[in-house]
């Protein structure tokens, strides 16, 4: 198997040092890796250190031959490269396999059926807020889902996929890609924008500063901490998926303004009823949730 990896940052970087571990359980023990960026910084790196075997500065001459052609880059670079895999790139790509890591599904399959290119969609969902060739780790998939969407892509090529998933130590989830989008832009894209309203709303800009701010900063400690995680994230990959998965995000959002003004009635109402209400609210968030996870879970 002859795989190459377009865009080489924190998720591509992983599934490149993730696929040399060697895995009972992995179906391909004999994977050839090459890997390409526009800046071609983190390819030369990784086949410096003998993470992949070729760092082609031309995406043209790093496809040619591929089995597997694995685009990692933020999604809307994704709808790029799909492009020219469709377009000029196309005779190099020739029978090859292509699939992705992005975070939104619907509009890259889409892009991909339109161009007839021989496809399946991925998500293994893992990450972190750092970014680049440099944070990646092969164990960053471990025991994690990796969606698969085939949305009408052939059996053996799903496989292909899986195999890629459990070859990266991650648990293959197949579901379609309408679904998959639905589910992330509550759990993940959600709390992306809601992290950086809360900055937003609390610190205000670099150029319009909130002036109690400063205050406020010297108590901050670990809430704040975690809340805001997420808004010191990568700008490209947030942009990306915000607007290829907007409608579903607008609707979960529109569910949280719903939720914060029930929150609002609430507390302007609590000098005249108590706290019990506002209680009651937290009670009810607490137990839905269940109990928390053991320490290192």
């Amino acid at each position: 198997m002859r795989a190459v990896i377009l865009g080489f940052g924190l998720i591509g970087g992983s599934v490149a040092r993730a696929v040399r571990v060697v895995r009972p359980e992995a179906d391909a023990p004999g994977w050839r890796l090459a890997a390409w960026s526009p800046t071609g910084r983190g390819p030369a790196r990784a086949f410096d250190a003998g993470v992949v075997d070729e760092a082609p500065r031309d995406p043209g001459d790093a496809i040619r031959g591929a089995d597997l052609v694995i685009l990692a880059a933020p999604p809307l670079a994704c709808l790029d490269l799909l492009d020219a895999l469709g377009g000029p790139l196309r005779s190099a790509l020739g029978d090859a396999l292509v699939t992705d890591v992005a975070s939104t599904k619907r509009a890259i399959v889409a892009r991909a059926a339109r161009h007839g290119l021989r496809f399946v969609g991925g998500h293994p969902m893992a990450g972190r807020e750092t970014a680049g060739y440099d944070a990646s780790d092969g164990t960053l998939f471990a025991d994690r889902p990796w969606v698969v969407t085939p949305d009408g892509a052939a059996d053996a090529d799903v496989g292909t996929i899986e195999a890629l998933a459990r070859r990266c130590g991650a648990r293959p989830l197949v579901m379609d890609a309408a679904a998959h989008d639905a589910a992330v832009a509550a759990i993940s894209h959600l709390p992306l924008v809601l992290s950086a309203a809360l900055v937003e709303a609390v610190v205000g800009t670099m150029s319009a500063p909130r002036p109690d701010w400063p205050a406020a900063a010297a108590l901050a400690a670990t809430g704040w901490r975690d809340m805001t995680r997420l808004a010191r994230g990568d700008v490209e990959m947030g942009a990306g998926i915000a607007a290829t998965n907007a409608d579903a995000l607008v609707a979960r959002l529109r569910d949280v303004r719903a939720v914060l003004d029930a929150w609002i009635a609430e507390l302007d109402a609590s000098d005249d009823v108590g706290p019990a209400p506002l209680a009651a609210r937290l009670r009810a968030a607490r137990d839905v949730l269940g109990p928390p996870p053991e320490p290192g879970a």
